[in-house]
């Protein structure tokens, strides 16, 4: 019973906000895929890089010339490039989600303005389902874009500690 209620309550607001909002739920989906994606690497499998690399650099028996400084960037590189793989992409549909609740927007102003061409204006209750595909589209992209900016920060934050850590322990002393 409550699952039924969820689902048709789900359903009225899906149907509330137009096609654009199935283009939110989407991009909302693979943001968070790729959030979460990013949150197990950086709390597991990154470890592994970072050992790989520390064993490289550990088996060099000289680190203070021009040559050991190259090799030791180019580990830094290598692991720092695994740990941003999503970044990009994750950014870029934070930056997507309130550009679709816009087109939202539009495409629910084109129906009220439809409605009022054809009923000349007066009909409120024929308006209010265009208001309404103008509107929940614009909240939704918002708060997908929102919650897409807290998932970021926490991703960036532990990406950036991980990248430090690793230059921090490729020491040049030997």
């Amino acid at each position: 019973m409550f699952f039924e209620d969820l689902f048709a309550e789900a359903s009225k607001f899906m149907d509330s906000g137009g096609s654009v909002l199935w283009a939110i739920v989407v991009l909302l989906f693979v943001m968070w895929t790729l959030i979460f994606e990013r949150m197990w690497y950086l709390r597991g499998a990154v470890g592994r890089d970072i050992n790989i690399a520390l064993e490289k650099w550990e088996l060099r028996s000289e680190r203070q010339s021009r040559r050991a400084r190259q090799v030791r960037e180019k580990l830094i590189s290598e692991v720092s490039i695994k740990i941003d793989e999503h970044i990009m992409m994750i950014k870029t549909l934070v930056a997507l989600a309130p550009l679709f609740g816009l087109l939202g927007t539009v495409t629910g102003m084109i129906v009220v303005f439809d409605v009022m061409a054809f009923t000349g204006g007066g009909d409120a209750k024929a308006m209010a389902g265009g208001v309404s595909k103008a509107t929940v589209p614009t909240m939704s992209g918002m708060v997908a874009a929102l919650s897409g900016v807290f998932g970021l920060t926490y991703v960036e934050r532990h990406a950036e500690r991980e990248k430090h850590l690793l230059e921090d322990h490729l020491t040049m002393d030997h």
